[in-house]
């Protein structure tokens, strides 16, 4: 892989996760742009790394080596810190929006990483549309908690 293929990957990945994480700066959650953007940054750059090793053990005649086990990991990794970011006060449940959101930003950096694009641009279009779009169709619902609170 070249210097300008893994520049690209990387950075595709970040600006991917800065996107990501606008809509929860934007309501000033914790969990923001600089937090997408380095769990897509890290997704990638794992993803990169796995890759790099499957092509350089292969070229030694090195069997056995898999990159979707680093993908399987790096899914479990992002699940735990997701799950950290929930929390449960006076009976209602916070930032599930934030963890899917993180979910999602390693998600779009896996599929940088693996140099899947349009892959990453389509869900990097549907996780934008989810996270704006949605959240205003969701206070037009009558009895809709979203119509009367903010889950954050």
């Amino acid at each position: 892989m070249t210097l300008e293929e893994i520049v690209f990957r990387l950075g595709l990945a970040s600006l991917a996760g800065l996107l990501l994480g606008l809509d929860r700066e934007f309501r000033g959650i914790a969990a923001g742009i600089r937090t997408h953007a380095l769990v897509a940054l890290s997704s990638a750059l794992i993803t990169v790394s796995a890759m790099m090793i499957h092509h350089d053990l292969a070229l030694h005649d090195a069997p056995g080596s898999d990159p979707l086990r680093v993908i399987q990991g790096l899914a479990q990794a992002v699940g735990f810190i997701a799950a950290g970011a929930i929390f449960v006060s006076r009976g209602n449940v916070h930032n599930l929006t934030s963890a899917a959101n993180i979910w999602l930003a390693a998600a779009v950096g896996i599929a940088a990483g693996a140099g899947q694009t349009m892959l990453l641009i389509v869900g990097v279009g549907f996780g934008a549309a989810i996270v704006t779009i949605v959240r205003v169709l969701e206070r037009l619902i009558p009895g809709s908690i979203k119509s009367g609170g903010d889950e954050r």
